[in-house]
């Protein structure tokens, strides 16, 4: 054989195992592209939610999410990807949870995580991904706000939303609408085969593929123009002036660590500085700034209707001549050896008699519970410092006895975690509540993701309802909130202070309230199983790419994706 003959078969080999090296390299890329984007796409999500708060970065999340999947990913790749998208959302916006349970936090993201893993697992490929993929992930972040241990309902897409122009949309069907139009948008803008100026020919073409996409997008305009028409509720007009009342202290405290003593007389000293002869009709105290038995402090059990703190109050309730709401903690009869206590908000009228009560009925797993203790107790002590609450059973409201002015004043009553979740402060509403109280203890944390995504929580239960919310914290943050969802007023972290506010009395249900989250729940399940039996349809099974690896032709989708 001659040398250039050889010498030409040499140089062919080279050329192959270059050619080899680079796309073995190129595909190890492409593999770590897609998780990194997809977490980065999930990090994106988070930082639109407060502290942080820029609201369109949740639809870029969104649609750099399905980027990061591309066109046709396997079932794998899909659960990798999904999982990595919401570890970026989870481990960020729900970074508070560190500061109650380190490993409860970890556990509690990565279920989290994996549902929205599950989610993009469960979503067909093809052109009907474009309306399957957002009803999957808005059916686990539904699961998510009651699964487990009653859910956290925390570093939502509805709180992400609620300072821009989509948050008019909780008058219409709540968080969960709001969160299926959030990754409609953006899985739709992802979707590059259809722009709206093409669609009249593509259809004239009987090319059906666009027909997903313009269904998602008229489902949002759809969505919107609701919105705009909803019905936000209407004054009664008459008001009710109430001060909510701030104590201060410092934050990253916890009851073990400050005598609670000390919290009651900073409300006490708070109260004292409002003006004799005030014109008010409610003074408005946090959760638990009442501890009857201070941690077990004397073996005399008392409630507070004996209590000598009952005193105090009552003297400061006709002083101003004005009925004071307080958060009570009580210890309630040990069972199998395990302290329980109670978490209420109780009336103290102005001539020292005890007004209507209301029991904390949703309560904080890890804080105000601990599931599965039994088993937890074998694996670590650290549960031990975990006391259990007992759940409330009563309607979410309280009642203001009638005055000179008006009758009696129904208030829609949510303690701290509860306003988070848009049934309870529904349930008060749809009890005749013309106005909203969110007592609250966030003193044990530091930072202000919590304080501010409770802010915009309170602002989401206001637009849902059409109510005012005045809510009151210990160290921050103290608001009012009108039933627009605007923050009139707010205090700083840790200061002591007094807010007054003249609150609208309002009536009137939004469709939120009439119809709750239930119906769309079940909406967007059948939207999803519609959408997997039309791809089956269209395709012959479920999922006609699920074993055909994406890695090298992703990058190929990837740019169609974005073109």
């Amino acid at each position: 054989m001659s040398s250039p003959d050889v010498s030409g078969v040499a140089l062919s080999d080279d050329s192959a195992s270059r050619r080899r090296h680079r796309d073995h390299h190129r595909d190890r890329h492409v593999r770590l592209a897609r998780p990194a984007l997809a977490l980065g796409a999930g990090a994106l999500t988070a930082f639109s939610l407060p502290p942080w708060g820029f609201w369109p970065l949740a639809i870029v999340g969104v649609l750099l999410f399905d980027i990061s999947l591309g066109v046709t990913p396997t079932r794998r790749e899909r659960l990798r990807l999904g999982a990595f998208f919401g570890a970026g959302w989870m481990y960020l916006g729900m970074g508070w949870m560190v500061q109650l349970t380190l490993p409860g936090y970890i556990a509690a993201c990565l279920i989290f995580a994996s549902l929205h893993g599950v989610a993009a697992m469960a979503a067909p490929t093809g052109p009907w991904r474009v309306i399957a993929r957002p009803a999957a992930h808005t059916l686990v972040e539904a699961l998510r706000f009651s699964f487990p241990f009653g859910g956290v309902p925390l570093a939502t897409l509805g709180i992400s939303q609620v300072a821009g122009p989509l948050s008019g949309i909780a008058r219409v069907g709540g968080v969960i609408v709001i969160t299926w139009v959030v990754f409609q948008i953006g899985f739709a803008l992802a979707d590059r085969r259809t722009a709206l100026w093409n669609l009249p020919a593509a259809l004239a073409k009987q090319d059906w593929s666009v027909l997903p996409n313009a269904l998602g997008r008229a489902g949002v305009v759809l969505v919107i123009a609701l919105s705009l028409v909803a019905p936000s509720g209407r004054s009664t007009g008459q008001t009710l002036d109430v001060a909510a009342v701030q104590g201060g202290g410092e934050q990253g405290t916890s009851a073990l660590e400050v005598p609670s003593s000390l919290v009651t007389q900073r409300h006490l000293d708070a109260t004292a500085t409002i003006p004799t002869g005030t014109d008010l009709d409610l003074v408005l105290w946090p959760e638990n700034t009442i501890d009857i038995n201070d941690r077990r402090a004397t073996e005399i059990f008392e409630d507070f209707s004996n209590s000598d703190i009952r005193g105090q109050v009552a003297a400061e309730a006709a002083r101003l001549g004005s009925p004071i709401a307080v958060g009570i903690t009580e210890d309630a009869p040990a069972a199998n050896g395990q302290r329980r206590y109670t978490n209420a908000h109780i009336l103290v009228l102005a001539d020292g008699a005890l007004g209507t009560r209301y029991d904390k009925v949703r309560r904080v797993p890890f804080g105000e519970y601990v599931p599965l203790r039994g088993a937890l107790e074998k694996v670590t002590s650290a549960v031990d410092v975990v006391g259990e609450a007992v759940a409330g059973t009563e309607r979410a409201y309280l009642d203001l006895p009638a005055t000179t002015e008006h009758g009696s004043v129904r208030m829609a009553t949510v303690i701290s975690w509860e306003v988070f979740f848009g049934g309870r402060a529904r349930e008060g509403v749809t009890d005749g509540a013309t106005v909203i109280l969110n007592p609250t203890n966030g003193a044990s944390y530091t930072g202000t993701i919590v304080q501010t995504q409770q802010v915009a929580s309170s602002r989401l239960r206001a637009i849902e309802t059409g109510r005012w919310v005045v809510q009151a914290a210990p160290t921050g943050f103290t608001a009012i909130i009108n039933a627009n969802g605007d923050v009139l007023q707010r205090t700083s972290v840790s200061e002591q202070r007094v807010i007054y506010a003249t609150v609208d009395l309002r009536t009137g249900d939004t469709w939120y309230v009439s119809v709750g989250d239930g119906p769309f729940i079940w909406l967007f399940g059948l939207v999803f199983a519609a959408s997997v039996l039309l791809s089956r349809r269209a395709t012959g099974k479920f999922d006609d790419e699920t074993d055909i690896p994406s890695d090298v032709p992703s990058d190929i989708e990837l740019g169609e994706a974005t073109t």
